[in-house]
């Protein structure tokens, strides 16, 4: 792949990993990719979590995810 084309800028070709803020009373990490973020402003810096720990879910994808969970407890593979 050519970086022909691609931004001088500073910072500009810089790749940001971002994995979940979430950590437990034990002080361990969540160890997913943090693919959902937010910020309440664009003068605050991002958070970005899992979505499995993600604050912010409506409560149609809190009641997904639960049924997803109770599904792979059961042995069953809900996609």
């Amino acid at each position: 792949m050519s970086i022909e084309g691609h931004s001088s800028a500073p910072g500009a070709n810089v790749i940001v990993e971002h994995y979940c803020e979430h950590q437990d009373a034990d002080g361990s990490r969540c160890k997913e990719w943090g693919g959902w973020g937010n910020s309440p402003s664009p003068a605050v810096p991002t958070r970005w979590w899992c979505f499995e720990h993600f604050p912010h879910k409506t409560f149609e994808q809190e009641q997904a995810l639960r049924r997803k969970l109770e599904a792979a407890a059961g042995g069953k593979i809900i996609q």
